[in-house]
C-alpha cells in the first residue's frame, strides 16, 4: 500500500467498504475522525482497529480533540476545558496555569492513544485578538502567554507519546473572518506578523512536530491563501526558518480554499508550494476528489509514519483511565473537569 499524501475524512460508525476502498487509493494516506464517526469508545476503539488493518504502511489516524467547543469525542472521555480558560488563568497563577496545560495536554493525548488514534491536532497557537473562529480556541491574546503555556502543552503531549501540531501558522487570530466560511485576508506586513502572530511558531519551533496551515491571505507576502503559497512554506518556513517538520494543509474543502479551482487542483496547488499533507474532511469531497485524481500522488510515507503515536501508559494507568479509584491519574482528569 502506498502512503499518499491525503487524509481523508469517512462517513459512519464502521469502515465501510467505499471507505476501506478509498484507503487503498494511492493517494490517500489516512483519516480524520469526526463526531460523526463517534458512538462510544467500543465503537471507536473497533472502527480505529479496522482502518489500522487495512494495509502497510498503517493509515495515519487523526482528530480534533482540542478541548472546549472543538472537542470531536465526548462521551466516556475527560470534558476538557477550552484553551482561554488556561490563559485567564495564567494572569492570576501562572504556574497553576503552566501545570495544568501539561495535564490538559497529556490526559488528552493519553486517551486518543489508548484508543488508537495517533495525533490530534493541537494546540491552536493563534493569538485571540479577534477571530469568529478561534476565539477561545486560543490560550490568550498575549504572545508570552501563548508561548508559556504552548511549551508546557508540547511537552504534555510529547510526554504521552503524541507528536504536535501547531495551528494555524503563520496565524489566524488577528483578522475576523471565519475561513470555513469566508475569504479572509491579512493585510500586515511581514514584520509585523514576526512581531505578533508568527512569535509562538517561532519559538516553539523545535517542539513543533508539524504545522497546520491557515487558508489566509497575507497580502503584503503574497496573493494566494499560505497554504497554496511557496513564498510562505518554501522560501519563509523551509529555507528562511529552517523547519524541518511535517507541514499539512487545513480541510481543502473550506470556503477559502476553493480560491485554488476544483479539489484536484486545490490538493495538487498546496502539495506544489509545499505542503506535506493535504486535508480533505467532508466524505462527498473525497469521493469527488478521488475521482478527479488521474495520476500518481507524491509519496508521503515519512510524513505520515513520523507522526505515528505511541502510546506510553502502562497496563495499570490505562485501567486507571476508567476506574473511580485510579489514584493520581483520575485526579488529574478530575481536576481538568473541575477547571472545565
Amino acid at each position: 500500500m502506498a502512503a499518499g499524501p491525503i487524509l481523508i475524512g469517512i462517513p459512519g460508525y464502521e469502515l465501510d467498504e467505499r471507505s476501506r476502498q478509498q484507503l487503498l487509493h494511492p493517494a490517500v494516506g489516512g483519516v480524520v475522525i469526526f463526531t460523526r464517526n463517534f458512538n462510544n469508545k467500543s465503537q471507536l476503539i473497533e472502527l480505529v482497529k479496522s482502518i489500522r488493518d487495512v494495509g502497510e504502511p498503517r493509515p495515519l489516524i487523526c482528530v480534533d480533540q482540542e478541548g472546549g467547543r472543538v472537542q470531536r469525542l465526548r462521551e466516556g472521555f475527560t470534558p476538557l476545558p477550552a484553551l482561554d480558560t488556561l490563559g485567564r488563568l495564567y494572569a492570576e497563577e501562572p504556574v497553576r496555569a503552566v501545570d495544568f496545560a501539561y495535564r490538559h495536554a497529556r490526559v488528552m493525548a493519553a486517551e486518543m492513544l489508548a484508543c488508537g488514534i495517533d495525533l490530534s491536532f493541537a494546540p491552536v497557537l493563534d493569538l485571540d485578538r479577534g477571530s469568529s473562529v478561534i476565539g477561545t480556541r486560543s490560550f490568550s491574546g498575549s504572545t508570552n502567554t501563548v508561548v508559556q503555556l504552548g511549551r508546557a502543552y508540547l511537552a504534555g503531549m510529547h510526554d504521552a507519546g503524541m507528536k504536535t501540531t501547531g495551528k494555524h501558522y503563520p496565524g489566524h487570530g488577528s483578522v475576523a473572518a471565519d475561513s470555513h466560511t469566508d475569504d479572509v485576508a491579512d493585510q500586515r506586513s511581514l514584520a509585523q506578523l514576526e512581531c505578533e502572530d508568527l512569535v509562538p511558531f517561532e519559538q516553539l519551533a523545535e517542539n513543533l512536530d508539524a504545522l497546520m496551515i491557515a487558508h489566509v491571505v497575507y497580502s503584503q507576502v503574497d496573493a494566494v491563501p499560505a497554504g497554496y503559497s511557496s513564498k510562505w512554506l518554501q522560501n519563509y518556513l523551509r529555507q528562511a526558518k529552517g523547519y524541518r517538520g511535517v507541514i499539512m494543509s487545513d480541510d481543502l474543502g473550506m470556503h477559502a480554499a476553493r480560491v485554488a479551482g476544483n479539489l484536484a487542483e486545490r490538493c495538487g496547488q498546496c502539495l506544489a508550494a509545499g505542503c506535506d499533507l493535504a486535508l480533505v474532511c467532508k466524505p462527498e469531497d473525497v469521493e469527488e476528489l478521488l475521482m478527479q485524481i488521474d495520476q500518481p500522488r507524491p509519496n508521503a510515507g515519512h510524513a505520515i509514519t513520523s507522526l505515528y503515536g505511541q502510546c506510553r501508559l502502562s497496563h495499570a494507568e490505562m485501567a486507571a483511565m476508567d476506574s473511580p479509584g485510579g489514584g493520581e491519574w483520575r485526579q488529574w482528569q478530575e481536576s481538568l473537569r473541575r477547571l472545565t
